[in-house]
């Protein structure tokens, strides 16, 4: 049994195997409903929820994330729409993190539901609607001479892989072309009455700049968004908008916070099956991310190291380009920690790359 095994084996899947039908929803609970739509990434599906709603008499839906904007996802809801709200509409899209997966859609379902007698509003963290706000306007999104460079900075070196890079534009608008132009704002700690129940946002940091997660003890269910998954670690990555950022301690310290709900919450991810198991979930990401911190240790003990030096440490599987731009992110914030924490030291070498060496 592989290790991976085991840990699985520590969690426990209500629905066991059990997955929705395409443009279909599995209820997991009254007024609960399970989504999943296909993603053509290597990470190839999320998951997406249906929680019953009233707002201001009217009877409907609430949803909560969307799926990129492309035609598949589209004909995809366009099912739900049919198959899975039981003739009633959608009221407002809670958005849990501004990633393209996540809030790609928000525009679509907020004009297609909105009516003169009411708007379909999207719901989000402040902060996570500016940055997706601002990667919707630029033209550089997730692409560009800056993330080339800074890439190069990290030790990437291969130019052909440089050049795509450079020349990936506009990569988070041909998955997020436009954002509603209103919002109402998610805030931690803030609750968000969803069919007469109450749901709790927990603010999450690390993945994104200010995601949100949403608790509703009378339910025992946490919607968790990328900040708690069941079978894959949360990518936690360092990019050239924040180039000094301690992404990877935000992300643990935003893990502990989920610690005080019950051991039995029923947590639903954005990409796996919905687990029980919470705690024991928390106690393996912390112990995965210590040992990668260990592994980058020893790395660095050996040699002055960059990033680029790690990603076969931190990642044992072929990586292509698109795979490399987040393990790259990834290895720069584990790297940080280390030395935020002081346990390396970093320094630019003759080419301008940052490496990092043991104090």
């Amino acid at each position: 049994m592989s290790l991976s095994a085991e840990l699985e084996r520590a969690l426990h899947y209500p629905l066991a195997d059990q997955l929705p039908p395409r443009g279909g929803a599995i209820e997991l609970a009254p007024g609960v409903k399970w989504v999943r739509m296909q993603l053509p990434f290597a990470l190839d599906h999320i998951n997406l929820w249906l929680l019953r709603d009233r707002i201001d008499g009217r009877e409907g839906w609430t949803v909560v994330d969307t799926c990129i904007d492309h035609a598949e996802s589209r004909a995809a809801w366009e099912q739900v729409f049919q198959q899975a709200l039981d003739g009633l509409p959608v009221l407002r899209v809670l958005v849990t993190h501004m990633h393209p997966d996540h809030v790609g859609l928000a525009h679509w379902l907020c004009a297609r539901w909105s009516t003169p007698e009411h708007e379909c509003r999207l719901w989000m963290s402040g902060t996570d609607y500016q940055a997706a706000r601002h990667a919707c306007q630029v033209v550089n999104s997730f692409g560009g001479e800056r993330l080339a460079d800074y890439f190069r900075s990290h030790g990437m070196a291969d130019e052909g892989d440089l050049t795509q890079i450079r020349d990936r534009k506009s990569y988070y608008r041909s998955l997020v072309p436009a954002l509603p132009p209103s919002y109402a704002r998610l805030m931690d700690g803030a609750s968000v009455t969803i069919g007469g129940q109450a749901w709790r946002c927990i603010a999450g940091y690390g993945h994104s700049p200010e995601h949100i997660a949403l608790y509703c003890e009378q339910r025992g269910v946490l919607i968790s968004g990328d900040m708690v998954l069941p079978r894959i670690s949360t990518n936690v990555s360092v990019y050239e908008m924040e180039p000094e950022a301690d992404a990877l301690t935000l992300f643990l310290d935003s893990l502990d916070r989920y610690l005080p709900l019950p051991a039995d919450t029923l947590v639903l991810p954005s990409h796996g099956k919905p687990f029980t198991g919470l705690h024991t979930r928390i106690g393996q990401l912390h112990d995965h991310h210590r040992d990668r911190l260990d592994e980058v240790m020893e790395a660095a003990r050996e040699k002055p190291v960059c990033a680029y030096d790690i990603l076969p440490v931190l990642f044992k599987r072929p990586l292509d380009l698109h795979q490399t731009t987040f393990a790259l992110g990834e290895a720069v914030a584990h790297l940080h920690r280390l030395w935020h924490g002081g346990r390396l030291r970093r320094a630019r070498d003759g080419q301008g790359i940052w490496r990092f060496s043991v104090n």
